[in-house]
Order: C-alpha cells, then structure tokens, then sequence
C-alpha cells in the first residue's frame, strides 16, 4: 500500500515567524562547514520566553541564525533558541556542554536549569556552561505543526496495539491521513529540513556562535542519536560526548521503533515484583507472574468490553509502558491499573490528567473539537525527524508481518509498536543517507545504558558501542528506568560520568555498575551474558 513520493525538495520560501522572537528569517551569510561555514556570532544574551521554566537558576537566552537547507548555506534562515546556565568559576570552566532531552520534539531550553535542580554536580556546574536548545522546529525555534486537534483519532508517536492484521490495515488508513495532513501543513517548507543531519549541523553552528573550538555534549533518548550524528558528523569539533539511554544510532527506524517492545518485556518484572509486594494495597497479584497476567486480562478485557473512562485497551498498554520509565511512577501506575479494573470512572479521568497522558482521542475526554492538541508540536518534530532519516516500509504486509512476530516475541506491547506509522505514507523521500557512525575519531564517547529500560533497552547502548568501536566506552547500569546519569540514581554511573566530565578520566575497557553502586572494570557474567543475548537479538531483526 506504499505511493510515490516526491522525489526532490525544492528551496523553501521564507519562514514566516510566529512568536516570542519576531521574524525568525536572519540576514546573516554563512562561510562553509561541511555543508558550508560555521561563522561565529555575537550572541545577545537576555531574558528567557515566559514559558521557559528557569527556577531559582540565572538561565539566559539567545539566538543563534541557521540555514534552513545547507544545500544552500547563502539562502533563507531561522534562528535556533538556546539556554546558557553560565560557570561562575572562570578558573574550572573547561567551555560548553551541549545538552538535548531526547524526543525528537522535546524542548530543551529549560534543561541547564533542571540538570542543576535535580542536583548535577557543582564541578560539572563549574566546568561548563550548560547550553540548552529548543532544536529546529521546536518551541522557540521556528515550531512546525500538522495541525493536531484534541478531537483528533491519532494517539501520538506509538501506534495503537493491533489485535489482528485487520487493525493494522484500519491504523494505515489513520498513518495515510495524518501523513497528508503533516504535508499539506508545511506552508512554509521547513518541516522537509527537519532531520538529525540538519539537527547536528545546528549544533555545529551553536559551537561557532558561542566562540569555542570545541564543544562537550550530553544527551539522552533521542538526544543519543543526535549527539552519535554529531561525534560523526564533526568529530575535530566534538570534546567530551556523553550518551545516556541510547537509542543505537543516528536515528530511529522499523526496527529501533520495535525495540520498545522488548525494552517493556525486559522492565516490567521490576514493575510487577514491586507490585507483588503490594498486593494487599493494589490487588494485582501476589507474585509477579500474577500481575503479569492480571495486566493482559485487563487489556484484552478493555478491547472486548470496551473503554473505561476513554482508558482503552491501547490507551492501557501505553500508560503501564509510560509507567516503566521510573520507578518513582510506579504507585500512579498502580493507582490508575487499580481504578480501571474497578471500573471508576472518575478515578481514572483523575489519575490519566495527572500522567498527561489523556484518554481517547488525544486530548481526552470533553475536549474542544477546534482545539489545537498540546502534542502538536513536539509530535510533528517527532515525524519530520524519522520520516526523514530513513526510509521506512512502504508495503502495508510488511507492517501485518512485524505485528505478527511481535504479538508472539513480546506479547505485552509488540503488537503495538510494530504497527504501521505515518512515515510508511511520508511524502518526501531522505534527501540524503542517515549519518554513518565510524570508529574514525577520538575516543570521546562515554555510553551510559540501563540494563533495563522500556523505551531504549540495553540492546540500544550495545549497538552503538559497536559501531563506534574504539571510540567509546559502554557502562552498564545494573537499574531499571530510562535515564542514568542525573535522571537515574545509580552512585556508580554518577561518578564515572562525572569524573569524565569534569577530569577526563575516560575509563580504558567498559564497566558494569552494580545495583548497589559498585563498579567493576570490564562486563560481569550477568552484564556479558546480556550483551550476548541482545547481540543474539539483533540477529534476529536483521
């Protein structure tokens, strides 16, 4: 069921802009980089969009001018906003350190000022000034949109849970019409640019902009495969990287996308025996292989019976898989499972607005049907950047297949991520490959990876430990939850990380950090048994 795409990106016009910081289209001219220069600026350093969380921190904000196509560095521009949380200790700052939350779509301008609220150390705080972003088409940053309504049938960026190769031909119909909408939306042209290519080269100029030869960097989720397109794209300019949650590449394709799935099935055991442990507060079983299956009788009770409180059987799955993340959302998890199988309808509205997660259709329940949805933003960045990257299936039977093997593999959540996304009806092809990761280049890659993590599992910081051969260092985090350094609390990752940063110290073989913090050189047993095992695993993707 694939179409043709269009097969060129003509030039854009001009980006029209809307928002905090006035025309968006700068008249500065560029040099060349590798895709032509990376002229420094004089940045105007001053107050932060209201909307910009800065706490008690002395965040700033500047802009810095782009090319909206690098095939053509001399034609139109927009302006990228960043976020400086300066050192105040002019003898310690060793430069800059790049920062990226992941997404692709989440904005990043607040995130100096919550690396330093959730207690970063201060040597990290004076070694660097911590630079925030809301990347191309993000927020402050010329924002794109499809136009999503709160009235609208689609869930965001993971598909619904298919049942049967039936549901997966009625999501295609969905994919299809969202992918036209994104098309028709793109007035301006800017959307077809959005991609991690770019994205990298962006990060090049901010280097430039801000006066520094090189620049450190550290990212997590997504903001792992930009900060790996960096490390390729420009390792001179490239100082100390830091990886964290990783997705295995430049970017996220079929495969990565299905990679969720076993990233829920190797997590939810930490959810399910600490469920087990309180079976008398929540009624979800006693053993963790009973809660096990009191979550896949609840979820195919709600595709049978239907929704409670707009809480389907997909709109289930996604928020046990979104309650995977941390432990500390382990209770409203819990909270929310428990009100569902109670059928109480108010409790369930209640704890879904608390997660922000909503019921169906996007915005929830009672939502204005003219409303634009809050996921706008961030879930169009999100599909600009993937169907841009790569290509991706085009042949609806392909989609029938992975949810097949899947619903088989990883029965708790395959059959949803392995459904067909809009990118299968993209309508502009890669205007270039994705970004080749090589051992070419310094040694400079610290990979942070949980050994459990539902949305990047441990397979994800294996992969990119390969590929970037001598150049990186993998730390295997005995811990379940997507995050290690600063978002986890693991003693271990937090001083090898740090010491990194601050000092240089690059450990010379990887290391695995226990559950109680200590560290060892090299993998043990368990930690090479499970590099094995997802090695073994991506043999059967391939």
């Amino acid at each position: 069921m694939g179409r043709r795409r269009s097969a060129g990106r003509g030039l854009p016009p001009v980006v029209v802009a809307v928002g905090l910081v006035g025309s968006l289209v700068a008249p500065v001219s560029a040099a060349a980089d590798e895709r032509g220069g990376a002229p420094t600026t004089d940045l105007a350093w001053g107050v932060c969009p209201e909307d910009v969380p800065t706490g008690t921190y002395p965040l700033e904000c500047a802009t810095v001018p782009v090319p909206v196509d690098y095939d053509d560095p001399e034609g139109d521009r927009i302006e990228i906003m960043v976020s400086r949380l300066a050192s105040t200790e002019p003898d310690q700052r060793r430069g800059v350190l790049l920062l990226n939350p992941g997404g692709p779509g989440g904005s990043g301008l607040s995130m100096p000022a919550d690396l330093a609220s959730l207690g970063v150390p201060a040597s990290v705080l004076n070694s660097y000034d911590l630079i925030g972003m809301d990347t191309r088409g993000v927020g402050h940053s010329s924002a794109v949109g499809c136009g999503f309504t709160t009235d609208q049938e689609y869930f965001g960026n993971i598909p619904p849970y298919a049942v049967d190769e039936a549901a997966v031909t009625e999501q295609a119909a969905v994919a299809e019409a969202v992918a036209d909408q994104c098309a028709q939306s793109d007035e301006n042209g800017l959307m077809r640019h959005i991609s991690t290519a770019n994205t990298a080269r962006d990060l090049d100029r901010i280097r430039a902009a801000l006066g520094e030869e090189k620049a450190s960097f550290f990212g997590l989720s997504y903001g792992s495969a930009l900060g790996a397109a960096y490390a390729s794209m420009f390792p001179g300019s490239t100082d100390r990287i830091v990886l964290d949650s990783n997705v295995g590449d430049t970017h996220l394709d079929y495969d990565g996308m299905r990679r969720y799935a076993l990233g829920f099935e190797e997590t939810f055991p930490d959810f399910a025996a600490w469920a087990a442990e309180r079976d008398g507060s929540y009624g979800l079983g006693g053993s963790p292989e009973q809660v096990r299956e009191t979550y896949f009788e609840t979820a195919e009770r709600l595709d049978e019976e239907g929704p409670v409180a707009g809480v389907n059987g997909h709109v289930f799955r996604l928020a046990v898989f979104a309650g995977l993340y941390n432990e500390r959302s382990y209770g409203r998890t819990a909270q929310l499972w428990q009100s569902v199988r109670l059928a109480d309808e108010e409790a369930v509205r209640r704890h879904m607005e608390e997660s922000g997660l909503g019921g169906a259709p996007v915005g929830g329940a009672g939502a204005a049907a003219s409303e634009l949805s809050p996921g706008d933003n961030p879930w169009s960045v999100f599909l600009a950047t993937t169907c841009n990257d790569v290509e991706w299936p085009e042949n609806l039977a392909t989609y029938q297949q992975g949810v097949a093997e899947d619903r088989e593999r990883y029965p708790m959540y395959g059959a949803a991520t392995a459904n067909v996304m809009p990118c299968a009806y993209w309508s502009d092809e890669p205007s270039e490959p994705a970004v080749e990761i090589t051992g070419e280049g310094p040694s400079n890659v610290l990979i942070m990876q949980n050994l459990r993590d539902p949305a990047t599992p441990h397979l994800g910081g294996v992969l990119l430990d390969e590929k970037f051969g001598q150049r990186s260092r993998l730390v295997s985090v005995d811990d379940s939850g997507h995050g290690t350094y600063v978002y986890g609390d693991n003693p271990c990752a937090w001083d090898v990380a740090t010491s990194y940063l601050v000092d240089g110290e690059f450990p010379e073989q990887d290391v695995s950090c226990g559950a109680s913090g200590s560290s060892g050189l090299g993998l043990d047993e368990e930690a090479q048994r499970s590099r094995t095992e997802t090695l073994d695993q991506l043999g059967d993707h391939a």
